[in-house]
């Protein structure tokens, strides 16, 4: 962990400017329209007045985590003139009357399923974030202000979890696991209670899961790792090794090799080639968290250890000075692999 934060703090400012420039980059845009009569259709910004940038909604949203995250984590890694630029920013975004129009949104027919569950995830997760920040007085306003729409993410999840029959699998934005693991450090009560049952339900009866196929050719995501660590926050440690033990039952020899060795991003610059230099990333992020959750001297967790290490090798690089595709999203993999 000192040695990720060493890493983090070398690399905070670049990353700050890298968000900074994304969440106020209106275009280009990749806009998902759900048309239910003839007429033009609403301005991106409008219907999205605090995460309008970063070419997609839940890329914004990644963004501002980032902000967040490093001036809570980092922040004396910052400049000050470049700490004060990020809450300048920030402040400018997350007023309440645009967290509102957010709200409204998703409360709305057109947008109740919209984003579902990727974005609502990473909403969720920049909600807990700004929670734990209840000590800086810009954190507890933007916090009070993204509350609305937490808590109608919250809502939507709530209704949904018990109609989703079946887990999905792959390695891109729909996949279940992913989504309900940026869910869960924010939710309680109901939500805590749909999203353990979920995990229940899909995942507890996997076993020698067939990692030798991950991946295809544009995941971002492990369907197998972001299952485990998933399942790593729902079930006791001692069951969970039981369980972890099942399903990738060679993970001590590092095998499958293709899950413990990095892949190759051939083109960062075509937006689904780019998202492989995610998967470096994410993986690298699930397995420390994985790691973690396995008995002290495991050899399963020491295979995890050190192949978190040859990924984030393999995906840091691409983080920041490279394409559009790769930089409006990386840095929150970045950011949560180095502060996991």
């Amino acid at each position: 962990m000192t040695v990720r934060l060493d890493v983090l703090h070398a690399n905070a400012a670049d990353y700050a400017r890298t968000a900074l420039s994304c969440i106020d980059r209106e275009y280009p845009h990749l806009p998902i329209i759900y048309a239910v009569e003839p007429g033009p259709y609403p301005r991106h910004r409008d219907q999205h007045p605090a995460f309008y940038g970063s070419l997609d909604w839940h890329s914004a949203v990644e963004m501002h985590w980032v902000l967040v995250r490093l001036l809570r984590l980092a922040g004396d890694a910052l400049p000050p003139a470049l700490a004060a630029a990020a809450r300048d920013a920030l402040g400018t975004h997350l007023t309440p009357s645009h967290l509102a129009r957010e709200a409204e949104f998703f409360a709305s027919g057109s947008g109740r399923n919209r984003e579902r569950p990727y974005g609502w995830g990473w909403l969720l997760t920049l909600a807990h974030e700004l929670s734990s920040w209840s000590g800086d007085p810009d954190g507890r306003a933007w916090s009070a202000a993204v509350r609305p729409l937490a808590d109608v993410l919250t809502a939507n999840l709530v209704a949904w979890l018990p109609a989703q029959t079946y887990a999905v699998r792959g390695g891109l934005h729909p996949n279940s696991a992913f989504g309900l693991l940026r869910s869960y450090d924010w939710a309680d009560g109901e939500l805590r209670a749909a999203i353990d049952d979920a995990v229940r339900r899909w995942y507890l009866d996997d076993t020698d899961y067939p990692a030798h196929y991950e991946p295809s050719g544009s995941d971002f995501l492990s369907p197998a790792l972001a299952e485990a660590e998933l399942v790593a926050r729902v079930l006791p440690a001692d069951e969970f090794a039981v369980w972890f033990g099942r399903f990738l039952p060679s993970a001590a020899s590092s095998s499958p090799g293709v899950l413990f060795a990095p892949v190759t991003v051939s083109d960062p610059s075509d937006g689904q080639l780019a998202h492989l230099a995610g998967l470096n990333l994410s993986r690298a992020w699930s397995m420390v968290a994985v790691a973690d959750a396995l008995p002290d001297g495991s050899a399963a967790a020491g295979a995890l250890t050190a192949s978190a290490a040859v990924h984030a090798g393999a995906g840091l690089p691409y983080v920041v000075g490279g394409d559009y595709m790769v930089e409006h999203w990386l840095a929150a993999y970045a950011v949560g692999y180095l502060t996991a």
